[in-house]
């Protein structure tokens, strides 16, 4: 179970991964060992999946993708077969008019399209509509 501390430390990581033990234990009033266990148990547990980082907005461009899934199509192998695509960071499954929202990145605009393009590719994707992010706030 995830306590206020547990988010806390979540929060924390968040904003910068790579903040040691002890300093998160310093902001949040626990021992280094604490903290460790704590990081330790959500992430054995699956409540942290993984550890990454976040590129500028400077270094290339990121694009917002959104994608209808055919009926027929679980919108769960879909999501895989999106995933694994070059430039994908992350998959979203939603609610709405699409089934499927992304984020991509790219050095350049013909990276993304090469992602979109693939995506088009995959059995099942009905269509899609693309966003460009101008900035990141």
């Amino acid at each position: 179970m995830v306590d206020e501390i547990d988010e806390r430390i979540m929060d924390l990581l968040e904003e910068d991964a790579r903040m040691t033990y002890v300093e998160i234990g310093k902001i949040v009033s626990l021992s280094e060992g604490a903290v460790r266990n704590r990081i330790q148990s959500l992430t054995s547990t699956g409540v942290i999946k993984r550890f990454t980082i976040e590129k500028s907005t400077s270094h290339g461009v990121r694009a917002v993708t959104m994608i209808a899934v055919d009926p027929s199509t679980p919108t769960y192998e879909l999501s895989k077969s999106v995933s694994e695509l070059d430039g994908v960071e992350r998959v979203y499954e939603v609610t709405g008019e699409y089934d499927i929202m992304l984020v991509s990145s790219s050095v350049n605009i013909d990276g993304i399209n090469r992602c979109i393009e693939d995506i088009r590719k995959i059995k099942g994707v009905e269509k899609t509509n693309t966003i460009i992010v101008l900035r990141t706030i």
